[in-house]
C-alpha cells in the first residue's frame, strides 16, 4: 500500500462513527459523579481545585469504560490514585524544565510499557501523562499540590463508591462475553447447515474465556447462570462440526442430511434462547418445535455410528446448556484472577521481557517519550502559551501501531476542532461563572461518555469541550486560548505522524514469523490429540495437553489476524508474503486445525484399545512442526517427511474387524487425511510465493 493510500484510509478509519449501543444509564451515573465532585469542590476549595477533581473523576469513568473483567469499582479507584500520584510527582519537578522533561520522558517511556501488560493498562498510563500535563499547572505550592492530589484521589473515590451503590447491569460485560460466545456457535449451526466445512472463529469462546477469571470474592457473588455454559459450550462446537462434515459424517445428500440440517437448526434455536437468557438475567424459554426436534427418536432410526452418536452428544450438551443457563446447573469451580497487588510481579516480568531489542513496545515506548519531550520543548518555545496541549495530544493519539496512531491523530485534530470552536463560542456569548461552567463541564462529560465506544472523533468533541468549560470555570478567558489549542493539537499530532514514518514498527515485517507461530501450536495441538489414541488409558493427563494445546492455537491464530489486519493498512511492500498468499496460508491452517477438532470431538474411551500408529504420527507432527516453523521464518518452504511417512503407515494399518471400531476408524482416516491435505496445501503456497 503506498503511503498516500495509507493516509486516506487511516483518516477514514479515524472519523468513522461506529453504531455501537449506547449506554445511557452508566454515562448518567459517571456524569452524576462529576457533578458531585466538581460542585462539591467549588463550594468548598474554589475554582482551581475544582479543576483537579473534575480530572481525577473524568479519567476515572474513562478507565471504567476500557475493556476489562477487574470490577469497575477496582478501575475507577487504580486511575485516580495512579493520577494523584503522577500530578503531585509532576508540580515538584515542573518548576525546573529540564528535570521536568527528563520527568516527561520516563513517565512516557513508562506509559509505553505498559502496553505489553494490555490495552487497559497501556490506556490509563498514556491518559495519565496527558491529563498530568495540565493538573500541574494549577497548584501554587507543595502543600497545594498535595491537596490537589488528595482531591483527584477523592473523584476516583467518588466515582467508585457510585458504581458501588448504583450499580448498572452488574457482571454486564460477562453476561455479553457468554452470550457472545453462545450466540457465535449458534450462527455456526445455522452456516454448517448449508456449508458443511463452514469455518468458525473463537475469539467469542476466547473472550468468554477470559472474561470467566474472577477473584475469590467476585467467585462467591458470581450469578449461578455464569458457572458452567462457558465449558459447555467449548464442547458443543466440536461436535456440531462432526456431525455436519461429510466426509466423517452423513453423506452430502439424502434423509440423513435432512435429519442432521434438523438437528442444526434446533441446535441453533437453542444456544440463542440461552445466549439470551443469560445476557438478559432471564429463564431461558425453548422453543417446543426445537425440543421435539432434538429429542425426537427418528434419530437413532436414520442416523448410525459416529453421527448417531454425535447427535446424542448435542442433544446431552444442549441439555447442560440450557440448565445452566437457568442457574440450575452445578457450580462448577472458576478461574483465578488475581488481585492487582499479586499481579505486580508477573507484570514486572511481563514488562520487562519487552526490553529486548525488536520489541514492539519497547520502540512504541522510546517513540513516544521522544515525540513527548520535543512536543513539550516546542511548545514552551513557541509564544502560543498553554504548551501542553502539544504533547498531551502526542500522548494520548500514540498507540504501538501504525493504523491506530495516525487515525486518532485525524481523529483528535478533528474532534479538537470542533469540541473547541463550540465551547469557545458558549463562553464567549455567555460568559458563564464558576457554576454554569461546572454545569456545562458536567454535561460535556455526560455527552462524551455517552459516545465513548462510538469512535475517538466523536469522544474528543466532548473532551475538547469538557476541558474548555473545565478552564474557563478556573479562570481562564477560552478566547484566548482557541487558536493556540489548535496550533498546539496540530503540532502534537503532526510529531506523532512523523515519529511513525522515522522509527517505525511496522507489523508487515513480522507476519511470517506470526504464521510460524501459528503453524507451530496447530501442529502441536494435532500431535495432542492424536497422541491420546496411542494412550487412552491416560484420560486426564491427556485432556489436560489437548485442552492447552488447543487455548495456544487459539491465542497464535487471534494474533495473526490482529497482525494481518494493522498490517493491511501499512505503507510497507509484503517482504515475502503477499496478501493472497497469507490468506492462503490462513485458510490451510484452519483446515488443519479443524481436522485435529474432529478427531478431538471423537477421543477414545478409556477402555479403548491404543492406535499403534497414533504415537508416530503425534511425535512427527511435533518434530516436522518445528522446523517448519523456523523453514517459515527463514522464508524457505517446509518439508514434511516425518509425517507423510507416518500417514502412510497410519493408512496401511488394518482397522479391527468390529463395526462399531471399524466405524471408528472410518472417521480417524478421514480426519488425518484431512490434516495432511491442509499440509500440503500450506507448503503449496509458500513454495509458489517463493518462485513470485
Amino acid at each position: 500500500m503506498t503511503w498516500l493510500r495509507a493516509l486516506k484510509e487511516t483518516a477514514r478509519l479515524g472519523l468513522t462513527v461506529e453504531r455501537q449501543g449506547l449506554e445511557p444509564l452508566v454515562a448518567l451515573r459517571g456524569a452524576a459523579g462529576l457533578a458531585i465532585v466538581v460542585i462539591g469542590t467549588l463550594a468548598l476549595f474554589g475554582p482551581l481545585v475544582a479543576v483537579s477533581s473534575a480530572f481525577g473523576a473524568f479519567q476515572a469513568v474513562i478507565a471504567t469504560f476500557q475493556r476489562s473483567w477487574r470490577p469497575r469499582p477496582v478501575l475507577a479507584l487504580a486511575s485516580g490514585g495512579s493520577l494523584a500520584v503522577s500530578t503531585f510527582i509532576g508540580y515538584l519537578t515542573a518548576s525546573h524544565p529540564a528535570l521536568f522533561a527528563a520527568l516527561i520522558a520516563l513517565w512516557t517511556f513508562g506509559a509505553g510499557l505498559c502496553w505489553a501488560l494490555g490495552p487497559t493498562v497501556g490506556i490509563i498510563a498514556s491518559s495519565n501523562v496527558a491529563i498530568m500535563l495540565v493538573t500541574i499547572t494549577l497548584p501554587t505550592s507543595v502543600a497545594a499540590a498535595a491537596g490537589h492530589a488528595a482531591v483527584i484521589a477523592a473523584g476516583g473515590l467518588v466515582q467508585a463508591a457510585l458504581i458501588l451503590l448504583f450499580p448498572v447491569r452488574p457482571w454486564g460485560a460477562q453476561r455479553d462475553a457468554l452470550a457472545d460466545a453462545l450466540a457465535a456457535e449458534a450462527d455456526y449451526a445455522r452456516r454448517l447447515r448449508h456449508d458443511p466445512t463452514a469455518p468458525f472463529d473463537p475469539a467469542p469462546l476466547m473472550l468468554a474465556r477470559s472474561a470467566a477469571a474472577v477473584s475469590p470474592r467476585q467467585a462467591r457473588r458470581r450469578p449461578a447462570e455464569l458457572h458452567g455454559t462457558r465449558g459447555i459450550a467449548e464442547r458443543i462446537r466440536p461436535v456440531l462440526a462432526s456431525l455436519a462434515d461429510p466426509c466423517v459424517g452423513v453423506p452430502e445428500e439424502g434423509p440423513e442430511r435432512a435429519r442432521v440440517r434438523e438437528l442444526l437448526a434446533a441446535a441453533a434455536v437453542v444456544l440463542d434462547a440461552a445466549a439470551h437468557a443469560v445476557r438478559h438475567g432471564e429463564p431461558a424459554r425453548l422453543p417446543a418445535p426445537a425440543l421435539a426436534a432434538l429429542r425426537t427418536p427418528d434419530t437413532g432410526a436414520v442416523l448410525a455410528g459416529p453421527p448417531r452418536r454425535a447427535a446424542v452428544r448435542l442433544s446431552a450438551l444442549l441439555d447442560d446448556v440450557t440448565e445452566t443457563a437457568r442457574g440450575e446447573g452445578t457450580a462448577d469451580g472458576h478461574r483465578a484472577r488475581p488481585s492487582l497487588l499479586r499481579l505486580l510481579p508477573s507484570a514486572l516480568r511481563t514488562v520487562r521481557a519487552e526490553l529486548r531489542r525488536g520489541s514492539p513496545v519497547l520502540r512504541h515506548a522510546e517513540r513516544s517519550a521522544t515525540v513527548v519531550v520535543a512536543s513539550y520543548l516546542a511548545g514552551a518555545a513557541l509564544p502560543l502559551g498553554h504548551g501542553y496541549w502539544a504533547p498531551m495530544t502526542a500522548v494520548m493519539v500514540m498507540r504501538p501501531d501504525f493504523s491506530q496512531t495516525y487515525a486518532r491523530s485525524v481523529a483528535r485534530f478533528g474532534g479538537t476542532l470542533v469540541g473547541v470552536g463550540l465551547a469557545t463560542a458558549v463562553a464567549e456569548a455567555a460568559n458563564p461563572g464558576p457554576y454554569p461552567s461546572a454545569a456545562l463541564a458536567v454535561v460535556c462529560g455526560f455527552a462524551t461518555y455517552l459516545v465513548l465506544r462510538t469512535g475517538y472523533a466523536a469522544a474528543n468533541v466532548g473532551i475538547s469541550a469538557y476541558v474548555v468549560f473545565l478552564l474557563h470555570m478556573g479562570g481562564e478567558e477560552a478566547g484566548q486560548t482557541v487558536p493556540e489549542r489548535i496550533v498546539l493539537t496540530l503540532i502534537g499530532g503532526v510529531l506523532a505522524m512523523l515519529s511513525y514514518a522515522v522509527y517505525p514498527a511496522w507489523e508487515t515485517p513480522r507476519l511470517r514469523n506470526r504464521l510460524a507461530d501459528w503453524l507451530k501450536a496447530d501442529c502441536r495441538y494435532a500431535a495432542a490429540v492424536v497422541d491420546h489414541y496411542a494412550r487412552p488409558a491416560e484420560t486426564d493427563a491427556a485432556k489436560q495437553d489437548i485442552r492447552q494445546a488447543l487455548l495456544a492455537a487459539r491465542d497464535a491464530r487471534v494474533a495473526w489476524q490482529d497482525a494481518l489486519q494493522r498490517a493491511a493498512n501499512e505503507p510497507v511492500r509484503s517482504r515475502g508474503l503477499s496478501r493472497g498468499a497469507a490468506d492462503a496460508a490462513g485458510e490451510a491452517l484452519s483446515q488443519l486445525g479443524r481436522g485435529a477438532m474432529l478427531l478431538e470431538a471423537h477421543l477414545p474411551a478409556h477402555e479403548d484399545a491404543p492406535v499403534p500408529a497414533a504415537a508416530t504420527l503425534a511425535e512427527a507432527l511435533r518434530h516436522d512442526g518445528e522446523r517448519a516453523a523456523r523453514a517459515v521464518r527463514e522464508r524457505r518452504v517446509p518439508r514434511w517427511d516425518g509425517v507423510t511417512e507416518a500417514l502412510s503407515q497410519w493408512a496401511a494399518q488394518a482397522p479391527p474387524q468390529q463395526q462399531d471400531v471399524e466405524e471408528e476408524y472410518d472417521v480417524l482416516d478421514t480426519a488425518t487425511a484431512q490434516i495432511g491435505r491442509a499440509l500440503e496445501e500450506f507448503t503449496a503456497t509458500l513454495a509458489a510465493e517463493a518462485k513470485r
